[in-house]
């Protein structure tokens, strides 16, 4: 017959066990959704559409040159339920960056990132990517990564970005900071710099983005979010009240 000593020891890894499992499962629920109670397939569903239909094609001084094409394997890998490829051009100085934008769930948006997708398709990690944050038209910040990839004879300036309820962001770790939310927009910026300087290409894409997001907002959730100077006043004024 088995002692108490025997019973316990034998019974504490399957308790452990039970507890790693329902740990691992409450945390999938959590990134992916399912226990908020919400129907993520009709919220993902109209922000995609949304996003396809209302797209700005002009801001600031620039403008819509041509739609880009998409691998649609990317776009599987991106979990992409809608996107937008697009060329745009600066109307006074004829610099061009491409824009790529995908809807998707927060889990699908964070797995695929360019220092994955970029060295898959032959190119290597010239500048890793580090964050930096940029001023908007409208006042507010937005928080970005940026690096650069190279391949024989090209290297590209890459800005990508997070877009949260009027709120552009930079997540260390972006599933886990992005959990809750139905649907993510994720923007990448993107701008070839094989013969510019590495300073140039960056401002250029700063002021792409400037311009871009506060439209971007504009046309998809209804109204310019406000800026940080509004949201301090209102603020300042609610404690006063």
């Amino acid at each position: 017959m088995m002692s108490k000593s025997g019973f316990w020891s034998g019974l504490v890894p399957v308790l452990a066990g039970i507890v790693l499992v329902a740990g691992v499962t409450a945390v999938q629920g959590l990134w992916t959704d399912r226990w908020s109670g919400r129907n993520v397939a009709e919220d993902l569903k109209q922000a995609a559409e949304k996003l396809e239909a209302n797209f700005p094609r002009e801001f600031g001084g620039w403008q819509f040159v041509q739609e880009l094409a998409s691998d649609p394997k990317q776009l599987e890998r991106a979990g992409a339920v809608g996107h937008i490829s697009r060329l745009f051009v600066d109307k006074d100085t004829g610099a061009k960056v491409s824009v790529f934008i995908v809807c998707a769930t927060p889990h699908d948006a964070s797995g695929h990132t360019p220092d994955r997708c970029y060295p898959g398709a032959g190119f290597e990690i010239a500048e890793p990517e580090h964050r930096q944050s940029l001023p908007l038209t409208d006042g507010r910040t937005a928080e970005t990564f940026t690096g650069t990839f190279r391949k024989t004879g090209q290297t590209l300036r890459v800005f990508w970005t997070y877009g949260v309820d009027g709120r552009w962001i930079a997540p260390q770790i972006a599933r886990i900071e992005l959990a809750g939310k139905s649907a993510v927009y994720k923007l990448y910026a993107i701008i070839d710099e094989t013969r510019l300087p590495g300073v140039q290409a960056s401002l250029v894409c700063a002021d792409f983005l400037a311009a871009l997001l506060p439209a971007f907002d504009e046309a998809i959730f209804g109204a310019t979010a406000a800026s940080e100077p509004e949201k301090t006043a209102a603020a300042e004024a609610g404690n006063r009240g």
